[in-house]
């Protein structure tokens, strides 16, 4: 990242783009964004209904600054646009993120505030900061971090504890259950499920339910790494994973640091990054890409902007 920028001209007229997932998932972010943007500022609103018009509504933004109202795909849908019409001298836009926490980390790990009030003040009056983008030979972006390889995640099977928990108590035979239950059916129940309910909060209070198995740290896989052409890695030496990220500087460096187990890391910095080996699975950002046997990442630096509050651009190394 390079230092902020203030905003230049036109900087108040806006276009705000309003993700359907958001309207959805939280509608009153969204109206509270949309008063305090347009209380500030001359602010055009777009509801597009799906990609296309997302994509339509920002191609049309003439002068004005998009600001995204969304989650992390939303944010690297417009990212992704604005670098594929190769005009870099405006990439620049804002985020109000509205969705879950883990639809939202790599929003807050760039810096965007917290919460529809502090982001939409900050895309009124926050500095533009340069940030640099991961770019792979066939066009995919990396905004955050890119993690080779990829596995996707697995929901934590049931304990045992935890499905005695959730059971309901059995019936006995002729106990009505269920809506439309006679009331004296209802009525002559209703001791023992309370037994029941009394049993179950003391089984809450003193078990613990066992945590899943992590999975095995030491599961390797056989990857070539070159960073820069210099050869960090080869497929005769195993490795857990490798992750890539930019650094920030003005130097337009990532850092690559690769895992090989029981053994420290080895770390570089390089300006393009390739890996190659069998087909593996790679995750940039949130998004999952591949298989494929090799790619190459080229950091492009100071290549879009985003607006962050003004004293963190200022004061932020990175």
């Amino acid at each position: 990242m390079s230092a902020a920028q203030p905003p230049g001209d036109g900087a108040h007229q806006l276009l705000v783009v309003i993700d359907p997932v958001a309207r959805r998932t939280d509608g009153e972010s969204v109206r509270i964004a949309k008063d305090v943007l347009s209380a500030g500022s001359h602010a055009k609103i777009c509801l597009p209904e799906g990609p296309e018009e997302f994509a339509r509504a920002l191609s049309r933004r003439g002068v004005r600054r998009p600001v995204v109202v969304g989650d992390d795909l939303a944010l690297r849908r417009a990212v992704a646009l604005l670098h594929r019409e190769r005009e870099p001298a405006e990439k620049s836009l804002a985020l109000i993120p509205v969705g879950s926490a883990d639809a939202l980390e790599l929003a807050h790990s760039l810096g965007v505030p917290r919460g529809a009030v502090a982001a939409a003040r900050t895309a009124l009056d926050g500095a533009v900061r340069r940030l640099d983008l991961l770019v792979d030979d066939s066009d995919g972006l990396v905004l955050g971090a890119l993690h080779i390889p990829a596995h996707p995640p697995h929901p934590a099977p049931q304990t045992h504890q935890a499905h005695l928990l959730n059971r309901t108590p059995d019936r006995a035979p002729g106990h009505a259950t269920g809506r439309g239950a006679p009331p004296d059916a209802a009525t002559a129940s209703t001791g023992a499920t309370a037994m029941w309910d009394t049993c179950r909060s003391l089984v809450r209070a003193l078990v613990r339910p066992t945590p899943s198995k992590p999975p095995d740290p030491h599961r390797t896989h056989r990857l070539r790494v070159e960073a820069d052409g210099v050869l960090l890695n080869d497929l005769d030496r195993p490795v857990e994973s490798v992750t890539v990220t930019s650094r920030g500087g003005d130097d337009g460096l990532a850092e690559v640091v690769i895992r090989p187990p029981e053994a420290d890391p080895v770390m570089a910095e390089a300006k393009a990054v390739t890996v190659s080996g069998a087909d593996f699975r790679y995750r940039a950002d949130t998004q999952v890409g591949g298989p494929v046997r090799t790619r190459t990442w080229t950091v492009r630096a100071g290549a879009w902007g985003l607006m962050l509050p003004a004293e963190a651009g200022a004061s932020a190394g990175g």
